[in-house]
C-alpha cells in the first residue's frame, strides 16, 4: 500500500471514530450534568536531557465531567529539538527539530481508586534535520494514528501506581512509563521510582529515576521527575521532567 493511500485510510478511520464520539457526546443533557464538576483539565510540561529539550501542552475535556465514566478528548501540541548520530552519514551529529499535534478521542473508566483512559485518533508530525539524513524516515511532514492508554491505581491508602503507553503509525514511534510511589510529608504528594522507554525505528532511550507526583497548590497540581537516561547510541545523561495541570 502506497504512502498516500495509507494516509487516506488513516484519516478516514480517525474521522469516522471522531464523528461517532461526537455524536454520542452531543446527546441530551441530563439533570445534574452541570453541577460544578470539572469538565476540562489544562496541562503543560517540559522535558530535558543531555541531547534534547521539549515543551508540551494541551487539554483534556470530558463532556460528562471527570467524576463519571464516559468520553474524554485529548488535544496536545508539543515541540522541541534533539540530536543524534546518523549511521548513514558516518556517525555525523544531526540536529533535529520536531512539532507534534494530536487530537485523540477516548474513553475514561474509574472504579474506586482505579482509573483508566484509552485514546485513539489522528496525529501530525513535522521533523526538520540539519544536515539532512536520508536514512531517517522521520523527515518532513507526516500524518498517522496514535493509540494511547493511561492507568492510575491506589492499591493502598498511602501508595500509587501509574502507567502509560502509546504507539504511533508514524515510523512506529512509541513510549511507555511505569511509576510507583508512597505518600510523604504528611500526605502532601507521592514520591518513588519510575522507568521509561522511548523508541522509533533505529533509536531507543531508557530512563530510570525518581518522581514527585500530585503536589497540590490550590486548584493546580505539579509533578517532577529526574534521573538517568541511556540511549541506543551509547550516550547517557541526566534527565529532568516538569509537569503542571489544573482542573477547570
Amino acid at each position: 500500500m502506497g504512502c498516500g493511500r495509507r494516509v487516506r485510510v488513516a484519516a478516514s478511520v480517525a474521522t469516522a471514530f471522531i464523528v461517532c464520539c461526537c455524536c454520542v457526546a452531543a446527546g441530551p443533557v441530563r439533570a445534574g450534568d452541570d453541577d460544578g464538576v470539572a469538565h476540562a483539565i489544562l496541562f503543560s510540561g517540559r522535558d530535558f536531557w543531555g541531547n534534547g529539550a521539549f515543551l508540551f501542552g494541551g487539554m483534556l475535556w470530558a463532556p460528562n465531567g471527570f467524576e463519571r465514566d464516559g468520553l474524554v478528548f485529548k488535544l496536545m501540541l508539543s515541540g522541541g529539538a534533539y540530536r543524534y548520530k546518523a549511521g548513514d552519514l558516518g556517525g555525523e551529529r544531526v540536529i533535529g527539530a520536531e512539532l507534534v499535534a494530536q487530537a485523540l478521542p477516548g474513553f475514561r473508566v474509574a472504579r474506586n481508586h482505579f482509573e483508566a483512559k484509552v485514546f485513539f485518533g489522528p496525529e501530525y508530525e513535522y521533523h526538520r534535520l540539519w544536515p539532512d539524513d536520508p536514512g531517517n524516515r522521520l523527515r518532513g511532514p507526516a500524518f498517522g494514528l496514535r493509540f494511547a492508554v493511561e492507568l492510575w491505581d491506589e492499591p493502598t491508602p498511602s501508595t500509587m501506581i501509574a502507567a502509560d503507553a502509546s504507539l504511533s503509525t508514524i515510523d512506529t514511534n512509541s513510549s511507555a512509563r511505569l511509576a510507583f510511589g508512597w505518600q510523604v510529608l504528611d500526605k502532601q504528594f507521592y514520591a518513588g521510582p519510575e522507568t521509561q522507554v522511548y523508541g522509533a525505528q533505529g533509536y531507543a532511550q531508557w530512563r530510570f529515576g525518581i518522581h514527585v507526583t500530585s503536589f497540590r497548590t490550590g486548584d493546580a497540581e505539579w509533578s517532577a521527575a529526574g534521573g538517568w537516561a541511556i540511549d541506543s547510541d551509547n550516550r547517557s545523561s541526566p534527565y529532568l521532567r516538569l509537569g503542571f495541570m489544573q482542573r477547570e
